[in-house]
């Protein structure tokens, strides 16, 4: 089984046929395609959807969804490479990768916003102990700590 996007990767540089929607055809060499089937070609001739008038454009951009049907060498077919054909020999490919971002081990829980807890970083993040902690931060009344006037 050849899949439409290895056949078109493996298309590239090669002359191709394009049939589109609105039923113009542009022929000439596929320079390049992406993910969603958009072709970037190259040296094309354009036939109109009557096939009475023809133009010679020197590159074009057709987009991926207004494209009807493709038509290729087949010596295309010939040299795509093998694929992967079935599900767990795609997975086998992607084995031992990294994804996500998982639970590390690092400190304060590690993923997205750190820990548990809001301010401070320790025992007692439930916040209860905010009187405790002023007061042991010598919270005798002297201004010590504030910034002053002057």
């Amino acid at each position: 089984m050849v899949l439409p996007m290895a056949l078109l990767r493996t298309a590239q540089n090669q002359p191709m046929m394009v049939e589109l929607k609105n039923g113009e055809t542009y022929s000439g060499v596929l320079a390049s395609c992406d993910g969603f089937m958009n072709l970037h070609m190259r040296d094309i001739v354009c036939t109109s959807r009557d096939g009475e008038r023809f133009w010679k454009i020197p590159e074009c951009y057709v987009r991926g969804n207004s494209i009807k049907y493709l038509r290729l060498p087949d010596e295309v077919i010939d040299m795509v490479k093998d694929e992967p054909q079935t599900r767990k020999e795609i997975r086998q490919q992607f084995k031992g990768r990294a994804r996500g971002r998982g639970r590390g081990t690092a400190p304060g829980g590690g993923g997205r916003g750190g820990g548990r807890g809001g301010r401070g970083g320790g025992e007692g993040a439930s916040g209860n102990d905010r009187g405790a902690r002023r007061a042991a931060g010598g919270g005798t009344g002297d201004g010590a700590g504030k910034r002053q006037r002057g």
